[in-house]
């Protein structure tokens, strides 16, 4: 089965695919906005500790079992060890990336509606309330919100059609570069406007006192979700490498663009926000209604704006091909379906699921789980339940039933080496565990405070 695998055609390819699944709304709307809420330059010191430290080790472990198992990731655990009960890690991330993809593609969604406002001028003239008004007219509609919702998932779907190496690699080695200049281009003219530096400073000033135990839990959620991890799309990749790629190396390159991007991102944001006097901490309407009303202000604020929400939607597209390819090659291995069959059907089962969430916010506005939109609930579930479990579960399966001495020979066939290979077994065996542990059990408890009391 091997032998026919489909592969990455070049270490640049991969690297760019595996990047482009790990750089998405996580990095362009999530961060700005949590760097908001906790503090600015604090939060962006511990998420660079937590990603080296944490986020790199759990990459490598689910590149590893990927790239072993040369299987979808609901058969890699069982290509590795078989009988063995942690299959059921692969079909949890299966599932969440199906339901991730089925509200992530809402949100993208939207992001290409911006597109086609701010070439149309939608936005020129208009204070807070008013693009507000435009914001919850889109997100009602139950029509535009469906069809942008399609539009977004049918795109996603072509790019999967196409295979690993023309379809996948093609395409990120395409937008990846055009993503890097227009965050470059977008970084540059938000930093030049009048009292961009007081927001830079804000941004980049660590300020420790900000640090909390809830800071820090925020903080590797935010590696989780950026990351990719525990959601199957890294895990995937890692089934179409070669022996011979560098594991290690691969993963500290895709965290160093993660992070590189994410902070490219909040020096567009955040200097823009504090140079029109607006809220940095104004949660998920920092990119549909604060943005636009700051692009507003500027010379050649439509052309930015335009620039700026297809940078928004190149980052969800990258990240939307990784989260379907999961549920797509677990078609292909398993149920041994063609490429074509897995990729449409697919698509339009998570196209199904994500109509609740694309209705949420106006004609079922009523319907709510535990008080929560579908939408949030969705969210909900999959960033507090099941990626820390199936990180927790796949650094569990490498440390105690796979072993990390096996691993560590895997990881350093043909050549490779890994001058780190002890720190992470140990990392893996015994300190990840206990990590993610209490990771899941933090928002287990927070959770059921939150309904209980």
């Amino acid at each position: 089965m091997s032998n026919k695998r489909d592969q990455f055609g070049s270490n640049l390819g991969f690297i760019m695919a595996a990047a482009g699944s790990a750089i998405g709304l996580g990095n362009i709307w999530r961060f700005p906005t949590v760097v908001g809420q906790s503090g600015g330059g604090a939060f962006v010191m511990l998420y660079l500790l937590i990603i080296l430290a944490i986020g790199v080790p759990i990459m490598i472990a689910e590149l590893s079992v990927g790239r072993k198992g040369q299987r979808s990731i609901v058969g890699a655990f069982s290509e590795i060890i078989p009988g063995t009960k942690f299959r059921i890690t692969g079909i949890l991330g299966t599932i969440a990336g199906f339901i991730i993809l089925s509200f992530y593609s809402v949100i993208a969604g939207w992001g290409l509606a911006y597109i086609f406002k701010f070439l149309t001028g939608s936005f020129a003239g208009l204070d807070n309330d008013a693009i507000a008004n435009v914001f919850t007219d889109l997100v009602t509609n139950p029509f535009w919100a469906i069809a942008w919702h399609f539009i977004f998932m049918t795109i996603t779907v072509s790019v999967v059609i196409g295979g690993i190496k023309n379809g996948i690699e093609k395409v990120s080695k395409t937008l990846m570069p055009i993503l890097f200049f227009l965050l470059v281009a977008l970084a540059i003219r938000s930093i030049t406007l009048d009292g961009a530096m007081e927001g830079l400073a804000w941004f980049l000033t660590p300020d420790f006192s900000q640090i909390t135990i809830g800071t820090v839990l925020s903080a590797l959620g935010q590696v989780f979700f950026t990351l990719s991890l525990g959601m199957g799309a890294i895990m995937t990749y890692g089934t179409y490498l070669s022996k011979k790629e560098n594991l290690p190396k691969s993963a500290v390159m895709i965290s160093i663009a993660d992070l590189g991007i994410a902070v490219l991102a909040g020096i567009i944001i955040i200097p823009a926000v504090f140079a029109f006097g607006l809220d940095p901490d104004s949660g998920p309407g920092l990119i549909f209604i604060t943005l636009p009303a700051v692009f507003g202000e500027m010379p050649f604020g439509n052309f930015f704006g335009t620039l700026f929400f297809v940078l928004f939607s190149i980052a969800a597209v990258t990240s939307a091909i990784s989260l379907l390819e999961v549920t797509v090659s677990y078609f292909i291995d398993e149920l041994k379906w063609s490429r074509k069959k897995a990729s449409i059907l697919a698509g339009i089962a998570i196209f199904i699921l994500g109509i609740p969430s694309a209705l949420g916010e106006g004609v079922w506005s009523s319907f709510t789980i535990l008080g929560n939109t579908f939408l949030d609930f969705a969210d909900s579930l999959t960033a507090v339940y099941i990626l820390p479990l199936v990180g927790l579960l796949t650094v569990t399966f490498v440390g105690w039933v796979w072993k990390p001495e096996n691993a560590l020979k895997h990881i350093e066939e043909e050549g490779n080496t890994f001058s780190m290979g002890k720190y992470w077994a140990f990392l893996v065996k015994w300190i990840l565990p206990i990590i993610l542990f209490y990771i899941l059990a933090s928002g287990i408890w927070d959770s059921l405070r939150e309904i209980l009391f």
